[in-house]
């Protein structure tokens, strides 16, 4: 889980840095010069690629989330009594943890 929450906060923080990016070539459009054509083609190039990844790493997310929520409600069919007692001991403890503070 932990894992997923890494990659969802690195998903959204490339997606922040690639409309700062968009937002910066869109700024020195007027800009004249040959290096300046040069470096805002590379990255656009830069861009399309990231913005390709960003997405790859998007549909991995999700399709391990589905994946996950698939194998506990699987879990939970095959073993509802568990899936009861596990749900109340946590809400037990998180109940004592609660009332201590």
């Amino acid at each position: 889980m932990n894992e997923q929450v890494t990659t969802d906060k690195l998903v959204s923080d490339m997606r922040i840095v690639m409309a700062d990016a968009e937002d910066l070539l869109r700024a020195t459009a007027s800009a004249a010069g040959e290096k300046v054509s040069a470096a805002r083609a590379k990255m656009e190039e830069s861009l399309r690629t990231a913005r390709v990844k960003v997405n790859q790493a998007q549909e991995v997310v999700v399709d391990k989330a589905k994946a996950a929520a698939q194998a506990t409600d699987d879990y939970v069919h095959a073993h509802p009594w568990k899936a009861v007692g596990t749900a109340a001991a946590v809400g037990v403890i998180l109940g004592m943890l609660i009332a201590r503070r």
